[in-house]
């Protein structure tokens, strides 16, 4: 009998969908001694956690983060871990910092294989920009609708589930199954 499905980095079966969580960092101070240092503001570490106890509500466990080492994505992270209750060691990422679309396309394309769900906290415009691209336009429309109509506003976030390896990911290859944004 064979086998069906894909086959991952190894050799093994790689049928799987995988989900990708796409996140523009919380809401940041606007003074610090340049904008890689700016860190959140009080009103962002809150918006930061309460997206980390939304996504724990939807089951999102992620195995592996990238996020930008921006100190202002460190701390989104730090919020939105600790809220989500996740132990997974974040890869902080200096090429995410400036990172465009292409660039971070390239650094999910990195990924290990085995990754199951990823999560990455960046910047706009690049996450939004990101998001919209990954969008295959099958999805939840009310997620797209909300993506749309609400642009991608700090501490936005879209979940997207992915039938290809991450090495594949690119413009049409996620199917966006929800968008939240913090009401504050």
């Amino acid at each position: 009998m064979q086998e069906s499905g894909n086959r991952d980095a190894a050799g093994g079966r790689d049928d799987g969908v995988r989900r990708l969580v796409v996140m523009r960092h919380a809401k940041a101070e606007s003074v610090a001694p340049s904008d890689h240092e700016r860190s959140l503001a009080p009103s962002g570490r809150a918006d930061a956690a309460a997206a980390g106890r939304w996504l724990a509500e939807q089951a999102v466990v992620p195995d592996a983060a990238l996020v930008s080492d921006a100190q202002r994505t460190r701390d989104t992270w730090a919020e939105l871990s600790g809220a989500a209750g996740w132990d997974c060691a974040p890869d902080f990422s200096a090429a995410l910092y400036a990172a465009g679309a292409d660039s971070a396309f390239d650094l999910v394309h990195e990924i290990d294989p085995a990754v199951r769900t990823l999560v990455v906290v960046g910047h706009n415009p690049t996450m939004a920009y990101v998001a919209e691209l990954l969008d295959d336009g099958d999805g939840d429309d009310d997620a797209s609708t909300g993506m749309i109509t609400r642009g991608f506003p700090t501490s936005a976030l879209a979940v997207f589930e992915v039938d290809v390896p991450w090495a594949d990911l690119g413009p049409g290859t996620g199917r966006l199954k929800a968008f939240h944004v913090v009401d504050a």
